[in-house]
């Protein structure tokens, strides 16, 4: 190394280490809730939250150094942003520190290996106190002390301690050392990323008894596991699949009356398109305490037309080979579906969450009749639950012919095989089903009981009626090439 550039790396060191040194002897000062002025929480859906917490302080000019108090345990420290808000660029940051280690008997003991600590005995006869010093030789698994000559494993009494370790804290920290070139009150926000904070979206709906209108209430469930309580704050979520870059430090929890005709649905939170997202803001405060579960009302709306369906879904195996019965008493399922549009009382983007559905039984009581999971739902769209398996509704299915006819110079396989479905209707009251079944390569449908139309491509679907307490038989013959 040429000695011109050594004695300007020395240099550098020099300045460095005198830096740090002069930083290292600034008295701290500890900002608190105490003079918090406002906090902004961004909740995203994957367990993330932008946190913005707005302080007025009182900073000395020059160097200073600020331990930024009740922030979340979970902070992201890459992401921290300090910045003046009164006097933008006359704060700035050149160091910063994330401590996390909280004060615990156990940690305050760890950070005392290779100190000397104060043991207090009393004795159980006279109640008398003895005082001996002990140095701590490790504390992992139970302690161990070194008193006198002799070592001794386990806590034979008290032990004082002559302080608590800067390092250690009894509520998450973010120590900062800042260069204040304005005024010495200044209002400071500090942004961060944080992982602990996450928000579900969970909705109710009652059917009305002729089971074609529906109410439907949503409520956000926000959960607080960040370790930081975030008093009166400004409450926005975010609706939608942001991407991250990982690895990512994240935690691995009476029928209401019917609308008038077009009414709109009621939102208690206001939205917005956010990017490709959408997002949604509380219009009041609300605090968002440590470990903490907490519901607010997202939207309510009344008399949504509702679409109920029976579905017999079938398979495309057998239409290659023989199988004989195909199944007896096979389950039909049960579909209910609304469409998201302001021509039906709602008609705006609705959060991915579970929506619960309940029905009034005759005495009044509503009682729960299935759920199911729907993604994020634009407006315009349809909403489709699967409630569960028709109880009074099934069908028997069986074979009765296949064939495996001979190739053509286009097509190396044709067969040709016929069908059987008895659908059984024990209610009082007749009942729709849908038969859906999924044909493979070229098909072609060459008699039937009951005409089909083409659901896509590769499907076939009937609406066959089932008279009360009776059944109705689907036939049906079919060519498939492949």
């Amino acid at each position: 190394m040429h000695r011109p550039l050594r004695n300007s790396l020395f240099t550098l060191t020099l300045i460095a280490g005198a830096t740090g040194l002069a930083y290292a002897q600034v008295e701290e000062q500890r900002s608190t809730l105490a003079d918090q002025q406002e906090v902004a929480v961004t909740i995203y859906n994957e367990n993330l939250a932008l946190v913005k917490d707005q302080r007025k302080l009182q900073l000395k000019r020059g160097a200073s150094s600020l331990a930024f108090r009740d922030v979340s345990a979970r902070m992201r420290p890459e992401t921290a942003l300090m910045r003046s808000t009164s006097a933008p660029g006359s704060v700035s940051v050149l160091e910063q520190n994330f401590d996390f280690d909280l004060l615990t008997p156990q940690k305050l003991l760890e950070k005392y290996v290779g100190r000397s600590v104060s043991i207090i005995r009393t004795n159980t006869a006279t109640g008398q106190e003895t005082t001996e010093q002990a140095l701590v030789l490790s504390a992992n698994d139970g302690v161990v002390l070194k008193i006198g000559n002799r070592i001794e494993t386990g806590i034979p009494g008290r032990i004082i301690y002559g302080d608590v370790p800067p390092n250690l804290r009894d509520r998450p920290t973010l120590v900062m050392a800042l260069d204040n070139s304005g005024a010495q009150q200044q209002d400071l926000e500090l942004s961060y990323l944080t992982g602990g904070l996450a928000w579900k979206a969970d909705y109710v709906v009652e059917l009305n008894p002729a089971e074609d209108k529906l109410d439907i209430s949503g409520w956000v469930t926000l959960t607080n596991t960040s370790g930081a309580t975030y008093r009166n704050a400004k409450l926005q979520l975010v609706a939608g699949d942001v991407n991250q870059v990982a690895p990512q430090m994240m935690a691995r929890g009476g029928i209401m009356a019917a609308a008038a005709p077009m009414a709109k649905a009621k939102m208690d939170m206001a939205e917005e398109s956010l990017f490709e997202y959408h997002l949604y803001t509380l219009t009041r405060p609300t605090t968002i305490a440590e470990n903490q579960t907490k519901q607010v009302s997202l939207l309510s709306a009344s008399g949504v037309p509702v679409r109920k369906e029976l579905l017999l879904k079938g398979n495309d195996y057998y239409y290659q080979s023989s199988y004989g019965d195909l199944g007896q008493k096979l389950k039909v399922g049960v579909f209910v579906e609304f469409d998201n549009k302001e021509a039906s009382q709602l008609g705006m983007p609705l959060p991915k969450g579970i929506i619960r559905v309940y029905k009034k039984d005759r005495s009044g009581n509503a009682q729960f009749i299935g759920e199911d999971k729907v993604d994020h739902t634009p407006k315009n769209e349809t909403v489709r639950l699967k409630l569960g398996d028709a109880f009074d509704v099934t069908a028997d299915k069986k074979q009765t012919d296949f064939k495996k006819l001979s190739s053509t110079s286009k097509y190396n396989y044709v067969f040709e095989s016929a069908y059987e479905i008895v659908l059984k209707n024990a209610k009082k009251e007749p009942v729709v089903v849908t038969v859906q079944e999924p044909m493979p390569g070229d098909w072609q449908v060459q008699s039937e009981s009951h005409p089909h139309t083409k659901g896509s491509s590769n499907t076939a679907v009937w609406k066959i009626t089932v008279p009360a307490e009776g059944n109705t038989k689907l036939v049906y013959r079919s060519l498939v090439r492949y």
